[in-house]
Parts: structure tokens; sequence; C-alpha cells
């Protein structure tokens, strides 16, 4: 397995929309087992295609707390959400490819989302709470969406203006 180079922002691709992947194989297997080790060297709890470059619709994350070493990894390949719930609730997020930067984010409590599995098996899964956001926020970034864009326009320009300095 390999560390990959996580992109930040002002970078271009991480605003552009991904192409679906034709069948999950062994390359798009090895990218998903270097996306994860790249997650936990960052450390973060999701990863997307985009943020190391590639336009590619896929997809890891693992909320779990790691306790003695245990691991709950999750791949998808072109993750699409299929339902969200009416119900929101908001919380802190932040983002590998914005480092140090937090907001709150309202997005739906509960979500399904099917998926292309590292078996090639089509899933679906039912997901609330953390590991709900979490996707939400991986799949936002293969279309190109950070979760600044969430925010007002006022709130989202203060972050950029602080990258920006913190750039120089």
């Amino acid at each position: 397995m390999a560390l990959l180079p996580i992109l930040t922002v002002p970078d271009a691709r991480l605003k552009k929309k991904c192409a679906p992947i034709a069948n999950v194989d062994g390359r798009v297997v090895r990218l998903m087992d270097d996306m994860l080790e790249t997650m936990y060297k960052a450390p973060g709890i999701g990863l997307a295609a985009p943020q190391i470059g590639l336009l590619e619709r896929i997809i890891v994350v693992d909320v779990s707390e790691h306790k003695e070493g245990a691991k709950e990894p999750i791949a998808m390949a072109n993750p699409e959400l299929l339902w969200l719930s009416d119900e929101t609730c908001v919380h802190n997020e932040g983002c590998l490819s914005i480092p140090e930067i937090y907001a709150d984010v309202v997005r739906p409590k509960q979500i399904r989302v099917r998926y292309v599995d590292r078996d090639g098996s089509v899933q679906e899964r039912d997901c609330d709470d953390l590991l709900a956001r979490c996707i939400q926020h991986e799949v936002d970034h293969l279309n190109g969406v950070l979760f600044i864009d969430h925010l007002s326009s006022l709130k989202r320009n203060m972050i950029m203006r602080k990258v920006s300095k913190a750039a120089r």
C-alpha cells in the first residue's frame, strides 16, 4: 500500500465532478486500500478520490473509534444517495482538503446509499448520525462540492481568506 498526497484548496480538481467507475477491478481495489491507508495516516474518517487528484467516483470511510486497533473501513465505488431524511442535524465538520478549518453544517440525519463494494457487488445501506454525515460529505466531493459550499457566502469567503492568508 502507498500513502497518497492529499490536495488542498484552492486546487481546481476539488471542484470537478467525477466520472463513474466502469468496474471494480484490481486497480480500483488497490486504490481503495491506498486511500484507506492515506485517510488513517492523515488522520481522517473519510476520503474521496478527487482529494488525491483522481476524478473517479470512489470514497472510503471509517467512523469507528479504532479501539484496540479495531477498524471498520467501508470502500465504495459509484456511491449514490437514494434517500435523505427530512430530519436534519447540525455538526461541526472539517476536511482533509481544508486543513484546520471547521464549521457547523446542516445535513440530513439519515440516508440510504447504494454503491459497488470492493468485491464488485452492489450494496444498499441505511446509515445515520456520523456515518450518514461522513458519506454525504464524501459524495459531495465526487460532485465538486466542499463542505464550505453549504455555508453562507459570507462565512465561506471568510474561510477562504483565512486559507489564502495561511498559505502565504
